[in-house]
């Protein structure tokens, strides 16, 4: 392991406390991050998100994509937990722990909803899950994000809640936002990836692009997640620090929802037969949510100074920390779980290099 693999968790807090402490005490700088948008966009958002996942999408085979397209357990499981058993469960935590507290029950409902189409790339290459696999999930993950989001607000903000005798909440969510998320999000670093794989070993060969190409473009997944952390929380430091109670309150819920959900579908895939590989991609794209969507949504439905915002950045708050651990615990539950599994990793080459 490289040294920004060793002591990855050690740098991805100090990048949270980074921004944090930026956006707490460098006046101005929220505002100016908020303000360079385009179509309710965050450029450096965006752009720290492109330079992550385009290491990760250059590294899958899409000639092998058709081995995870013809799994019909793979992909039926994944999109139950995703578009089933995720958003219900986070209903379900987030009427138990804020019940008295509708703008931020709605907000972590959101995020529920918002499935994972971005970081989910980084965490499953860390675990070494199967890259093909989890670009095939998020693909599926993405058409359904365009199809099911508005809907299934619709079902868990008003019908169910109606039906269950709870308050309801009237919200509206742009199609369009839904579709500029995945298009920037995952179209243009998945495009990005296809062609410089195509191209790369046409004009060289597999063998030069993987050890040769590959190796130096790979440190750039992490610079990138660092990089979008740190401005994460620079953008919205202030509104986290200055309400630490609130904050306690949803992070509970979002650390069971998380780690929960996880180990459930790591689990449940392996109940049914699935490698280790391919297993870790799909407790990944189960556990993962895309925080771009849930807070974009949240601020264009209920304002940026809404309850339901705030909830929308305690979400990667929570997130990033909790599912950094659990790749180390992927990783060393792998060979107890999946003895002999000829998918498991080797010690020597974990990590975001492997």
């Amino acid at each position: 392991m490289s040294f920004l693999d060793r002591y990855l968790a050690i740098w991805i807090l100090a990048a949270m406390a980074l921004g944090l402490l930026l956006g707490r005490f460098v006046p101005g700088l929220n505002t100016f991050l908020d303000s360079m948008q385009v179509g309710g966009i965050s450029l450096p958002i965006a752009i720290g998100l492109l330079v992550m996942m385009y290491p990760v999408l250059a590294k899958v085979r899409y000639d092998e994509t058709h081995r995870v397209t013809g799994d019909r357990t793979l992909l039926t499981l994944s999109l139950v937990l995703n578009w089933l058993v995720g958003p219900a469960f986070m209903f379900t935590l987030a009427w138990i722990f804020l019940p008295d507290l509708p703008e931020y029950r709605t907000g972590l409902i959101i995020v529920g909803l918002a499935r994972c189409i971005a970081m989910v790339f980084i965490w499953n290459d860390l675990a070494c899950g199967d890259r093909e696999a989890a670009a095939v999930l998020v693909a599926i993950n993405s058409v359904f994000q365009v199809i099911a989001f508005g809907a299934l607000g619709w079902f868990y903000l008003q019908i169910l809640p109606g039906w269950l005798g709870l308050e309801t909440v009237s919200a509206e969510f742009s199609v369009w936002a839904i579709v500029l998320s995945v298009l920037v999000f995952l179209g243009i670093p998945l495009l990005a990836g296809f062609l410089t794989r195509v191209l790369g070993e046409r004009a060289k060969g597999r063998e030069w692009y993987e050890e040769t190409f590959l190796p130096k473009i790979g440190p750039w997944a992490l610079y990138g997640l660092l990089f979008t952390i740190v401005l994460l929380f620079s953008m919205q430091g202030e509104a986290i620090t200055s309400q630490p109670l609130d904050v306690a309150r949803m992070a509970i819920p979002l650390l069971l929802y998380f780690v929960l959900m996880f180990f459930v579908s790591l689990l449940v895939s392996r109940a049914v037969g699935l490698s280790y590989a391919k297993s870790t991609s799909v407790a990944f794209t189960a556990a993962g949510n895309n925080f771009e969507l849930a807070i974009a949504v949240s601020i264009g439905t209920f304002g940026i100074a809404s309850g339901q915002a705030l909830a929308g950045v305690v979400g990667p708050l929570i997130e990033v920390p909790v599912l950094v651990g659990l790749v180390y615990v992927a990783l060393r539950l792998g060979p107890r779980l999946f003895p002999g599994d000829p998918t498991l990793p080797n010690r020597s080459t974990t990590g975001a290099q492997s």
